[in-house]
């Protein structure tokens, strides 16, 4: 069975000791590095290489560069990585802020290392399923002014050219596939993120913010939200 890499950004000598042993002795290949940014280094030439994570475990405060703006480097680089926080504040603004960056999940220490272990487990397992069971279909779309390429991952509006990742080009092909009918959020969460969960619910609600901003020069498309229950994707035309 090949083994998952994961890039762990941990500072504390000690305790990064123990997770890498810990997450190693469970079957992963852990690359560990000691501030945020020889963390992104290691990400971007993972990612020039074509060997890229398969998830990130970063901590928060670390010297350098934190945790939190590690994260939206690597969004920059691959967002489709997921990825996971530890921290030791309690903080409910750090939790929010980790959240808002699309986190899979968000531990505060201590913890015990084979929670970590099925953290990691369960979210790899919910990414692998959904990849296995959503594609994107081979299609070009016309949504009102835009032309929506669903197998090259673009959205295009007056010869201006939008790439997108794999997650918002699922997320545009199934709102547009039920278009002007309300979604569940359930529903949608479970088709493009395998899980409902609180923390897949706070990352969609990151790609909706995004789709709004790229749909918004033509009046006739909203996103609207019913709070509470669902969304519904509006062409007016």
């Amino acid at each position: 069975m090949e083994k998952q890499r994961v890039l762990l950004a941990e500072d504390d000598f000690d305790f990064g000791s123990i997770l890498k042993q810990y997450l190693e002795i469970h079957n992963f290949q852990v690359i560990w590095t000691k501030d945020g940014k020889e963390a992104e280094s290691a990400f971007a030439k993972a990612e020039k290489e074509n060997l890229p994570y398969d998830i990130c475990v970063f901590d928060v405060m670390m010297p350098k560069q934190d945790g939190f703006t590690l994260a939206e480097k690597v969004i920059t680089i691959n967002p489709e990585v997921p990825f996971v926080f530890l921290t030791a504040k309690k903080l409910k603004e750090d939790r929010i802020q980790g959240l808002k960056l699309g986190a899979d999940d968000y531990i505060i220490k201590p913890f015990e290392a084979d929670i970590l272990v099925l953290r990691l487990q369960n979210i790899l397992k919910r990414t692998q399923q959904v990849a296995r069971t959503t594609t994107v279909s081979k299609q070009s779309y016309t949504i009102g002014n835009y032309q929506f390429d669903a197998q090259n991952h673009t959205l295009s509006y007056n010869e201006i050219l939008q790439s997108l990742t794999e997650k918002e080009a699922l997320l545009i092909q199934y709102f547009y596939e039920n278009k002007n009918q309300m979604l569940r959020r359930e529903d949608i969460l479970t088709k493009i993120w395998g899980s409902d969960d609180f923390f897949s619910g706070r990352s969609m609600d990151v790609f909706i913010s995004r789709l709004r901003k790229y749909f918004k020069e033509d009046p006739t498309i909203a996103i609207e939200s019913t709070r509470g229950v669902g969304l519904t994707f509006k062409i007016n035309n």
